[in-house]
């Protein structure tokens, strides 16, 4: 019998709300219990402070681990927010506990004025990018004369303040807002804009093909993480009474925010809090009993920690652990049930008398791709017919893929102009595409690896369909048309090399698109697989779809393509019936040689 296997992120949604909020709250009242029992101030400090750095590691995880756009600057948003809730003190008599929502708005601006020029870029750009925003805030708070702030003291109202006479009180508002953030976390696990955000993490280019515009959802979660960054740099604030530019914008608080959740693992949502519960508590003991013999105690315990987790568990200590338990408990995989009857192709008869007159579905027009001076396409011109199997055949080095990268966006032409439907796609984007009516596969399989089957699929139904019952529906109906229904639940990571191919066909189909691409759909499959594949791309010709399709596999396009498009060297060479187009000496000669070519004319 099959175990479907769940990843923590993408179990069913009935399960996400049941188990972990329990686990929220009950580890909550236990956590607050433990800290009432505590005497000493110094230990009471310490309890106060782990939630509060538990909350920053979450806020960071919303941004870095759905969004994979790692952040080295989170000390921006914690500066600013305890900035915002002392200057407000100081200056305008406004309590704390106005000056945190203060914070987290402040906190989210902050992060919208950030992400419009750091968006640009990628990678370790993205990284250095954001690293050089606490520095730059360093200096300005500097320069305006808020070396030291203290917060006045309010013996007349300090309950209306927040300032407790029993330390113990912080830990409840810290915890109130570590759980707050827990629960905005669960809920983005299971919303569109968490599946997004992982899905653009894992692969953007597949995310966009897949019709997920990634810059609005960037800067949705850049805002949540830092207004939720900012609240606690205000609490911190409030706790230890006194803000300095080093001590909120400099390199240890935006290390403390990464490190944690490092440490207990990306993308969780109980990582970062298993982060700050080990270490902020053993760099801060550290810190207290070391720290006058070996300054910088703090820097050695966190560069430990990071050093430890990449050789043993890479991905972090929760997810370390809960693979360990699956692999225990997961049975294998039974082998996919592929149908394997040879493809038998409907007789052009049949095909004609099923259809009308031709009706053109998409034009394109001289498109030209030019890269200095070499030609990746030369006016390229061709029409599609709403419901054929159009076939783009070439050597290596041709153009076909980015043919295909053209019409879906990824690259720009030069010149020429292609149409869906009589409606202009040039200068659209990737997703833009995608949301006109055009899906496609990748040359190499592109998949959401953390992610079920299911899921990875649905992804592609979020534009199409705004109702989540109905868009899993689709996803569903999509992913047993291709044949993987009893994959459903697996990871993608777990999948062959077919089963990934039918995963992506069934990606590109669920939205239903006016015209299917598929790049080399059968490439490194057996002649069963290949068989299978086949059988599934004519009865989603058949459901009414059009496909191009890009295969080096000839006998199979003979089989398959109602017409084949013969590229060579970016130019069209030759179009038509594809055993006229086989037999043309010219193709002959584009995919042998000039040789082969003179003894086909003889």
């Amino acid at each position: 019998m099959n175990h479907p296997t769940h990843h923590p992120l993408t179990a069913a949604p009935r399960l996400e709300w049941k188990s972990p909020l329990a686990w929220i709250l009950g580890s909550a009242l236990a956590y607050i219990a433990a800290s009432w029992m505590i005497q000493d101030r110094y230990y009471q400090l310490m309890f106060t402070l782990i939630p509060i750095w538990a909350l920053v590691g979450v806020a960071w995880n919303i941004f870095s681990g759905y969004s994979g756009l790692i952040s080295f600057g989170h000390a921006a948003f914690f500066g600013v927010g305890a900035y915002t809730v002392a200057l407000l003190l100081v200056y305008f008599n406004i309590s704390p506990w106005f000056g945190l929502v203060a914070a987290g708005v402040t906190g989210a601006l902050t992060g919208l004025l950030i992400g419009v020029p750091t968006f640009r870029l990628r990678g370790h750009y993205f990284a250095l990018a954001m690293l050089a925003c606490p520095l730059a805030l360093l200096y300005v708070f500097e320069w305006l004369g808020f070396q030291e702030v203290t917060l006045p003291m309010k013996r007349e109202a300090p309950l209306s303040y927040m300032q407790f006479s029993d330390q113990r009180l912080y830990v409840l508002v810290a915890m109130a807002l570590l759980v707050t953030a827990l629960l905005i976390n669960l809920a983005l696990v299971r919303s569109r804009l968490g599946m997004s955000l992982l899905a653009i993490k894992q692969n953007e280019a597949a995310a966009m093909a897949s019709g997920i515009n990634p810059l609005p959802l960037k800067f949705a979660a850049i805002a949540i993480s830092g207004g939720l960054t900012a609240m606690a740099g205000g609490l911190y604030a409030v706790v230890l009474l006194i803000v300095t530019p080093a001590a909120v914008f400099g390199m240890l608080s935006s290390a403390q925010a990464l490190i944690v959740t490092l440490f207990g693992g990306i993308a969780t949502i109980a990582g970062p809090v298993i982060g700050a519960l080990v270490l902020i508590p053993l760099g801060e003991v550290l810190h207290a009993e070391l720290g006058s013999r070996f300054p910088g105690i703090q820097g050695v315990v966190f560069g430990a920690a990071i050093i430890l987790v990449v050789l043993t568990a890479p991905e972090g200590i929760w997810p370390w652990l809960r693979a360990r338990q699956r692999k225990s408990a997961q049975a294998p995989l039974a082998p996919l049930n592929l149908n394997v009857e040879p493809f038998v192709r409907p007789t052009l008869q049949a095909i004609s008398a099923s259809t009308n007159a031709p009706q053109k579905i998409m034009s394109v027009t001289d498109i030209t791709v030019r890269y200095g001076g070499l030609f990746a396409l030369k006016d390229v011109s061709f029409d599609v017919y709403r419901g054929e199997i159009l076939g783009i055949i070439g050597p290596n080095g041709a153009g076909k893929t980015t043919l295909f990268n053209t019409l879906n966006g990824f690259v720009k032409p030069q010149t020429g102009a292609w149409a869906l439907d009589g409606k202009s796609l040039a200068g659209l984007t990737a997703f833009q595409i995608c949301r006109a009516g055009i899906g496609r596969t990748f040359q190499v399989v592109r998949p959401f690896s953390r992610m079920t089957v299911l899921d990875s699929v649905v992804i592609a139904t979020f534009f199409a369909q705004s109702n989540r019952e109905l868009a899993y529906q689709m996803a569903s109906a999509a992913v047993e048309q291709v044949g993987l229904k009893d994959r459903a639940s697996a990871l993608v990571s777990g999948l062959t090399t077919v089963e990934l191919r039918l995963m992506e066909l069934a990606r590109a189909l669920a939205p239903h698109p006016k015209v299917l691409l598929l790049d080399e759909i059968l490439a490194g499959l057996g002649s069963n697989e290949t068989e299978h594949v086949l059988k599934v791309v004519e009865s989603i010709r058949q459901s009414g779809m059009t496909v191009v399709i890009i295969e080096h596999t000839m006998h199979a396009m003979v089989r398959l393509a109602d017409r084949l498009i013969v590229l060579d060297h970016g130019a069209v060479c030759a179009q038509g019936d594809p055993l006229e187009v086989t037999n043309d000496p010219l193709v002959i000669e584009a995919y042998l040689g000039k040789r082969w070519s003179h003894r086909a004319k003889n």
